[in-house]
């Protein structure tokens, strides 16, 4: 098969398409035909050597995937060659073909197409396990998103909105927020023309949002502690911004504040630490429930751009831009001149 495979990680990483060997279905696994892969910012960081989860080179990035099952390895008898899928993997996921845990796979429902498909194993179970497992989000509640045009962004805004929550997002351009609104945005802040803080406030009547969704970190996480209600949540993401966070303590304690990590790999095996017994059945009861706000058009994942393999560098410079809405897919059947 064709693979992107990185040799050495770094800035730029030493990575080339090339030939690879077929992946095999060993026990509890699935073979999966690829037709689309997300392009993400992790993936920009796994390459530099940068993300949390390093990877032994030579090793293949990509972590979501949509596609057709190949073959099922021993003791898997409820998926058949043939099938529409997605899944979520660790590594593998830039290839013609990818060997995946059953664990991680999701059967498609009828209206899904490939590239939508790749939004739900990483984006919208981040949204998702975010909003309604780490912060209890309660109907008639205010969520704060930041990152809001970004994939795991506009995930989270529907999301919240599928929870029964008033949703105001930040976002850095006119386009932008016009995305965030057209995905069920209340209201947008531009953060580059507006404190965010200030509108939060004034918004809430000085109270703040009772739940702030951050995939940014720095200064946005500073300001967000500022502007979270009394009771209030703020979950930590991701780092964007490039900048860990220090938490003072002293605002925690005076807003009586939760701060929440979310970390979507460990619900699906990845973590240092042993997933728990249960974490398998409420993922794909996640996965069942996202397909079904889909299914009732409560969920509209947005492509920005597709391309083929072969022009995996041109798609992660995509990224890195920080131009996207949506997200960005490669799709290994795609010719190789064609491509945003």
């Amino acid at each position: 098969m064709r693979a992107v495979v990185c040799q050495a990680p770094g800035d730029p990483p030493l990575a080339a398409l090339t030939s690879w060997p077929d992946p095999v279905a060993g026990p509890g696994e699935v073979l999966i035909a690829v037709r689309a892969s997300g392009v993400s910012f992790a993936n920009l960081l796994v390459l530099a050597g940068r993300h949390q989860n390093r990877a032994d080179p030579p090793f293949i990035p990509g972590t979501e995937i949509s596609g057709e099952v190949v073959a099922c390895g021993p003791g898997v008898i409820d998926l058949a060659p043939g099938d529409r899928v997605c899944a979520s993997l660790r590594r593998g996921g830039f290839a013609e073909l990818a060997a995946v845990p059953r664990r991680t796979v999701y059967r498609l429902p009828d209206g899904i197409d490939h590239d939508a498909a790749t939004h739900f194993p990483t984006l919208y179970g981040t949204a998702y396990a975010a909003l309604r497992w780490r912060a209890r989000l309660q109907p008639g509640e205010t969520v704060l998103v930041h990152g809001a045009a970004g994939g795991t962004g506009l995930a989270a805004i529907e999301v919240a909105r599928c929870l029964g929550a008033r949703v105001i997002a930040t976002a850095g351009s006119p386009a932008k927020a016009q995305a965030c609104r057209r995905h069920g945005a209340d209201l947008v802040v531009l953060h580059r023309e507006q404190v965010f803080r200030d509108v939060v406030l004034a918004e809430t009547a000085g109270r703040g949002a009772d739940v702030i969704f951050d995939p940014v970190g720095g200064e946005v996480f500073a300001q967000s502690l500022r502007c979270v209600a009394p009771d209030g949540r703020l979950v930590v993401v991701g780092f964007a911004d490039g900048a860990v966070p220090q938490v003072p303590a002293n605002l925690l304690l005076v807003k009586n504040v939760d701060v929440i990590g979310l970390y979507w790999g460990q619900y699906l095996g990845w973590g240092r630490l042993p997933s728990r017994p249960d974490d398998e059945a409420r993922v794909q009861a996640a996965m069942a429930e996202l397909f079904a706000w889909h299914g009732q058009g409560r969920l509209r994942p947005e492509t920005w751009a597709r391309y083929p393999l072969g022009r995996w560098g041109d798609a992660l410079a995509c990224v890195s831009g920080r131009e996207v809405i949506g997200r960005v897919v490669l799709a290994p059947t795609l010719p190789e001149e064609v491509g945003r």
